[in-house]
């Protein structure tokens, strides 16, 4: 079996270095002359804003795309890599948050498949993989199918896969973005027993704190260049931050300044049934007031995405009630909910926009009728409110750019700006800081928290733990469609609320 304590590399040298790595996309430089070494056994972390050149850099290791200039070296001697099978061979494998698992597979499957090992039998690699599994802890059954595990379950399956085909260098891209909190648990142990196993690492992450605890040094990446390579335990959060983005961020804490009040929006025994038979939602009871956030904990696929949608109107549930300020709206289609004065910020900002149009057409495409003259549009005047809307919000665009060619947060920040520019009384908000960096996290968190503070009732549902205790005011917990806990701010367990995601009994206090 090819396994970690095979490693190869001379603990005097580099796992693997990049040198002056350059790849360029046109006129846009993506890495700019790059050098980042990983030492045997090291955990090393990559920090950047979004389009800092971290995602085109392990690419180019990963041979999934081709540098311009620059070499790698693979334990002090060059290699090509060209492609995905040259950089397996030389050692490397990659596990992003987006798997490339066949789903009616099993596991063991899945790992053998594009393996050029010679297997005797399925069982003997079956066997291998399970002795391999137990050795880092993230123990899996080799026959299980794919489409059977959770998200955290099919993580494992690709770092398997990694592992078996003799990886000696790791790189895990955002590898916590859909975990639990057991689960980021159990992967950040497995992932030190690789690197106490010599395997080297790179770990691409948002969060500080991440970088904190598994990284004993950082690399830091902005507008295609390398800032510096630190010592974690010598820089400060706030410094890392300003080195990420060239600013000072304010981490002031985003306190409520509401009393909550009147109840906004009311859901009881709300029911969502698939023609299968199937619940998605077994009925959900809720309320949220004017001037509080209601946030939803939730591994994916536990009913947050069928509630999110029924509140856009795009599904109508199989049983209960929505009230909001009184009006009922339970079979109420999309427009019903943006007339009753609630705004929507669904999970798929991609979604959510016309990428070929216009900043200033997206802006209002949910009104449309405000800015009608004659039997067109009033061009001049949309592209005023766009102009208002861009300052008022921050937003890095020209009216008149297409709004697919904006960074995700500015996206997420033009959708902010169409929702909130109507002053909606109830906001529904899924996911809005996914796949942000650290100060469009930080702009987005602000204007949520804004919105509270003047009155709006906020319902929040996000996969990240750290979102939802800095901005709720309440907390529940919802699993295989049914709300099975809630908290106040004095009870934010994370230990307990991650068991309570994953269906595990509650813990009773002593």
């Amino acid at each position: 079996m090819s396994s970690t304590s095979e490693f190869v590399g001379k603990p005097d040298r580099a796992a693997v270095r990049l040198l002056g790595i350059t790849k360029r996309y046109g006129d846009l430089v993506a890495n700019d002359c790059v050098d980042l070494d990983v030492h045997v056994g090291e955990i090393i972390g990559l920090l950047g804003e979004n389009g800092a050149g971290k995602s085109t850099l392990v690419k180019i290791l990963y041979g999934l795309a081709h540098s311009d200039a620059g070499t790698i070296e693979i334990d002090g001697e060059v290699v090509s890599i060209r492609r995905p099978s040259d950089a397996i061979h030389a050692g490397i494998g990659m596990v992003t948050q987006h798997f490339s698992l066949v789903g009616p597979m099993s596991v063991v499957d899945n790992v053998l498949l594009g393996s050029k090992r010679v297997i005797l039998d399925r069982n003997t690699a079956a066997a291998e993989i399970r002795k391999l599994s137990e050795h880092i802890g993230l123990e899996i059954d080799p026959f299980a199918v794919v489409s059977s595990l959770s998200v955290g379950q099919r993580q494992r399956v690709e770092i398997m896969k990694a592992l078996y085909r003799g990886c000696r260098i790791l790189v895990l891209d955002e590898p916590t973005a859909v975990l639990a909190p057991q689960e980021i648990e159990g992967l950040f142990a497995a992932v030190k027993a690789l690197s106490r196993d010599g395997i080297a690492v790179i770990l691409i992450t948002h969060k500080l704190h991440e970088i904190r605890h598994m990284c004993s040094r950082v690399t830091v990446l902005r507008k295609g260049k390398v800032v510096g390579t630190f010592k974690v335990a010598e820089c400060t959060n706030n410094a890392l931050v300003e080195l990420m983005v060239g600013r000072a961020i304010s981490n002031d804490t985003l306190v409520s300044t509401q009393n909550p009040s009147q109840i906004a929006l009311n859901i009881d025994a709300l029911s969502y049934q698939l023609k299968t038979g199937e619940h998605r939602l077994e009925s959900v009871s809720l309320q949220v007031r004017s001037g509080e956030i209601l946030g939803i904990a939730g591994v994916s696929g536990n009913g947050q995405s069928e509630l999110v949608r029924i509140m856009n109107g795009l599904l109508s549930c199989t049983a209960g009630r929505i009230e909001v300020l009184g009006i009922d709206l339970s079979r109420g289609k999309p427009r019903d909910f943006i007339a009753a004065g609630v705004g929507r910020i669904a999970e798929d900002r991609h979604a959510s926009v016309i990428g070929e149009l216009s900043v200033a057409i997206n802006l209002v495409l949910e009104r449309l009728d405000d800015f009608k003259k004659g039997f067109g549009v009033n061009r001049d005047a949309v592209r005023e409110h766009a102009r208002l809307l861009i300052e008022q919000f921050g937003i890095k665009a020209d009216p008149e750019d297409p709004i697919q060619s904006l960074s995700g947060g500015n996206m997420q920040k033009v959708l902010l700006a169409r929702v909130l520019s109507r002053k909606p009384r109830v906001l529904v908000v899924a996911q809005p800081t996914r796949g942000l960096d650290v100060g469009a996290t930080r702009d987005v968190r602000r204007m949520l928290s804004d919105q509270r503070n003047h009155g709006a009732a906020v319902l929040l549902v996000s996969e990240d733990l750290d979102e939802l205790f800095e901005l709720s005011d309440r907390l529940i917990v919802m699993c295989e469609g049914r709300i099975v806990a809630e908290h106040a701010p004095s009870n934010f367990d994370r230990h307990q609320i991650g068991l309570e995601m994953t269906g595990e009994p509650r813990v009773k206090p002593k």
